[in-house]
């Protein structure tokens, strides 16, 4: 059964995913640690990149016309509508 994410669940996982970078970065874990935190690393990565997979598709959804088409949307746009 897929876990529900939120973004709570993503800065979460980035903030724990940063931390086992530092902890690699700073060469001084043993080996098996280091494969450890590795591993751990991985396995965040995935959880941010499907996080965001997961807020991409809802932002599509959200931008789709009833007719089915999409919308290109550019969120910053200067006062005369160019972006």
């Amino acid at each position: 059964m897929a876990r529900k994410r939120s973004a709570v669940d993503f800065e979460k996982a980035l903030s724990e995913l940063e931390a086992r970078v530092h902890q690699l970065e700073s060469g001084d874990l043993s080996l098996e640690d280091a494969l450890k935190a590795f591993e751990e690393g991985i396995r965040l990565t995935r959880d941010c990149q499907q996080a965001l997979t997961e807020a991409e598709q809802k932002v599509q959804l959200l931008l789709e016309k009833s007719d089915g088409s999409t919308e290109r949307t550019d969120f910053f746009e200067d006062e005369d509508g160019d972006a």
